[in-house]
């Protein structure tokens, strides 16, 4: 076992040498690995975050009360972050719930579009820019100095995804087809996320700005909103 788990960059041998010598693990010794164990739970939880979402949306076949933009923004802001950790040779453990992150809100924004029709010319070729743009940025083949740029504006994108959907829920004062499960998980996974990423030494800068704030943030809001909806 202790084999296949360095095979996937958890390293047990510090944790159980102490065990075996009577004595508790070391911090140096225990944070790390807490942290890795952490980090796979994460993204290994990561592959269902969206599904509550996805499933209200084809149950009742509606999109009511949710912001397109909102959407369309936090799959730039995905993007964006996955191709960063890619490009710093992050370990997977440290962004892995990015990619099944991404791939959720792609089709979160495939369902929204197909319930949203017809489509305005605008959205169309937002999609268009996105298509054309992504695996550019996903495979790292820009300006160094400009994906530096990219990754402190993501920062940005993700608090300004939330704005426009907290701006309908207060609006419509209901949540609409909006999964509070998912804000949630969301939320939890983001709080759990600040400690790995100090652990695997990934870019302290954009901890706060791109998973604490605006997650919890919104995820704070939406109870609020639920709460005034169940009142009036």
């Amino acid at each position: 076992m202790e084999k296949y788990l360095s095979a996937i960059g958890i390293d047990v041998s510090c944790a159980l040498n102490s065990l075996r010598h009577g004595s508790f693990p070391h911090k140096d010794c225990l944070l790390p690995l807490i942290s890795k164990l952490l980090g796979y739970a994460i993204v290994a939880a990561s592959t269902t975050v969206k599904l509550p979402q996805i499933m209200k949306i084809l149950q009742h076949q509606s999109v009511r009360g949710l912001s397109m933009i909102s959407f369309e923004l936090e799959v730039v802001g995905y993007t964006i972050s996955l191709a960063y950790c890619l490009h710093k040779g992050l370990p997977f453990s440290a962004y892995g719930e990015l990619l099944f992150l991404l791939i959720q809100a792609l089709i979160l924004v495939t369902i929204i579009y197909y319930y949203s029709r017809p489509l305005r010319t605008t959205t169309w070729i937002r999609a268009l820019i996105y298509c054309a743009v992504a695996p550019t940025i996903l495979g790292g083949q820009i300006d160094p100095f400009l994906f530096e740029a990219l990754y402190a504006s993501q920062h940005a994108i993700f608090l300004f995804a939330r704005i426009p959907q907290i701006l309908k829920n207060f609006s419509n004062r209901s949540t609409g087809e909006l999964s509070f499960l998912t804000s949630l998980m969301n939320s939890a996974g983001s709080t759990v996320r600040v400690f790995t990423s100090l652990q695997e030494n990934a870019p302290k800068s954009g901890i706060l700005a791109s998973f604490i704030f605006p997650h919890i943030t919104y995820s704070f809001v939406i109870i609020i909103v639920t709460a005034i909806q169940s009142h009036f």
